[in-house]
C-alpha cells in the first residue's frame, strides 16, 4: 500500500496548470511498457481502447471483473503510477460506485476517470445526482488509505459538435466542475473541447486541474500548457491508429 500511495501522491504533483501531464493513453499491459519505454510519467487506460482490444464496444459493455483484471496486469508490467477510466463507475447508486473505485483501487490503480453522462442512456446526470456519485467515489478513495486522483469528467462539449461550443455551455461547464470539486474531485476532465478562448476560460474560473483530450480540432501541446491546461490525454487516438496501421500491413500482406 505504501508504494501505491507514493505513486498516488506523485502522479498528483504531476497536475500543473501551465505544465501539463501528457497520458498517452495504453489499453493493456504490452502498450504500457511501450508508452513507459517512450517516458512517459505515468499510464492511463482509456474506456474506448479498452473494450475494443477485448472486443466489446464501449460503455461499460466489457465486464468489470475484465477491466480490473487488465488494470492488475497493467500495474503488474509498469513501474509507474497508472490510472484507470471507470467510466460511469458501473452503476447509477452511490453506493455501488463506491464498491467499484474501492475494487479500481485494490486493483493498483492511483486514480481514475468518472463521468456524468448517463451511460447506456442520453443526456447528463443532474448535478445534484452527480455530486453525490462523486461524494461516494471520494468516500471510498479516503477509506483506502490511497490518496488517488478523481478525476471527475462532464461530457457536455462531447454531447454537442464543436462549433456549437460557447459561452452557455462554459458556464455549465464551470457551474459542474465547482459542484464536483466540492464534492471531491481532484481534477475536471472536459473531453471534446477545443476552443482556445473556452479552454483559457475553464482554466482561470477552475481551481481544479483540467484535462483536455489532444484531438484533431484542439489546440497543441505547447499551446494548452500557455491557456492554463494541467493535463492532456490522448484517450482512443492512440489505439485508432495503432488499428488503422496494422489493417493497412494486413491488408497489404494478404493481397500480396
Amino acid at each position: 500500500m505504501t508504494d501505491q500511495a507514493e505513486r498516488a501522491r506523485t502522479f498528483h504533483s504531476l497536475h500543473v496548470k501551465g505544465n501539463p501531464i501528457v497520458l498517452y493513453n495504453a489499453w493493456d499491459p504490452g502498450s504500457a511498457k511501450i508508452v513507459e519505454k517512450a517516458g512517459a510519467k505515468a499510464i492511463a487506460t482509456g474506456s474506448w481502447p479498452v473494450a475494443a482490444a477485448f472486443g466489446y464496444a464501449d460503455g461499460e459493455k466489457i465486464p468489470l471483473e475484465l477491466a480490473l483484471d487488465n488494470i492488475k496486469r497493467i500495474v503488474a508490467a509498469v513501474d509507474l503510477p497508472v490510472t484507470m477510466d471507470l467510466e460511469g463507475g458501473y452503476a447509477v447508486e452511490p453506493e455501488v460506485v463506491a464498491k467499484t473505485v474501492t475494487r479500481a483501487l485494490q486493483a493498483g490503480a492511483i486514480g481514475f476517470n468518472f463521468e456524468d453522462q448517463i451511460v447506456g442512456g442520453s443526456g447528463l446526470h443532474d448535478i445534484s445526482v452527480q455530486v453525490k456519485r462523486i461524494e461516494a467515489a471520494a468516500n471510498a478513495v479516503k477509506a483506502s488509505g490511497i490518496p488517488a486522483f478523481l478525476n471527475a469528467r462532464t461530457d457536455i462539449f462531447l454531447k454537442a459538435k464543436p462549433d456549437a461550443h460557447d459561452g452557455v455551455l462554459l458556464d455549465q461547464a464551470i457551474e459542474r466542475a465547482h459542484a464536483y470539486q466540492k464534492a471531491g474531485a481532484s481534477g475536471f476532465f472536459a473531453p471534446g473541447l477545443g476552443d482556445e478562448r473556452l479552454i483559457e476560460a475553464l482554466c482561470k474560473a477552475v481551481a481544479l486541474p483540467v484535462n483536455i483530450i489532444a484531438l484533431a480540432h484542439v489546440p497543441p501541446r505547447q499551446r494548452l500548457a500557455e491557456l492554463g491546461v494541467a493535463r492532456i490525454s490522448h484517450g482512443p487516438v492512440p489505439y485508432r491508429q495503432m488499428a488503422e496501421w496494422l489493417e493497412a500491413k494486413a491488408r497489404l500482406a494478404i493481397s500480396g
